[in-house]
């Protein structure tokens, strides 16, 4: 199985890195490229002689990419949910192991601006009792602190309904 990412250099790294990919590199010195990780999230970039310091970070959302072999029909390859971001040495390192821009202007603060909440911590009493209510329920019962008569005038209502709807 294919794995992909997105490589997101510096404007400077970015002209001789197309350079190198497309085989006509300016210098001597920028004729190889190389990422080594110390760990699972940090690591070096190599181009030439020069590196840089990497983080591999998680996108706040999943991004599809496509390939075509005729500039007609579009393949999708994978869904990239990683990136690795290379940065000049003065440059911070990211906080965190997401990253809290998507690739676009348009997902700037994305997990802050356009995904809901966590959700809250739900009390695990309320959890347990809504659980005993459904296996009475499947059992043919019926859920605690239910009212028998609210259960029938609910079964009424829909009776007069269904009988409405078959002689209007």
């Amino acid at each position: 199985m294919e794995e992909h990412f997105i490589l997101r250099v510096p404007p400077s790294v970015a002209e001789r890195l197309n350079g190198v990919l497309s085989e006509r590199a300016q210098a001597p010195e920028d004729e190889g490229i190389d990422i080594c990780f110390r760990d699972a999230r940090t690591g070096m970039f190599t181009i030439g002689k020069d590196q840089f310091e990497v983080s591999l970070v998680d996108l706040p959302c999943v991004v599809e990419s496509y390939k075509t072999y005729d500039d007609t029909v579009l393949i999708k390859a994978a869904d990239i949910g990683q990136m690795i971001l290379v940065r000049d040495n003065k440059e911070p390192a990211p906080e965190g192991v997401e990253h809290k821009d998507g690739l676009t202007p348009a997902m700037r603060d994305a997990r802050k601006r356009r995904f809901r909440r966590d959700a809250e911590i739900i009390n695990p009493d309320f959890v347990h009792n809504v659980e005993n209510d459904l296996v009475n329920i499947l059992a043919g019962g019926t859920a605690r602190d239910v009212d028998i008569l609210f259960l029938l005038l609910l079964f009424l209502c829909s009776l007069s309904m269904i009988v409405l709807e078959a002689f209007p």
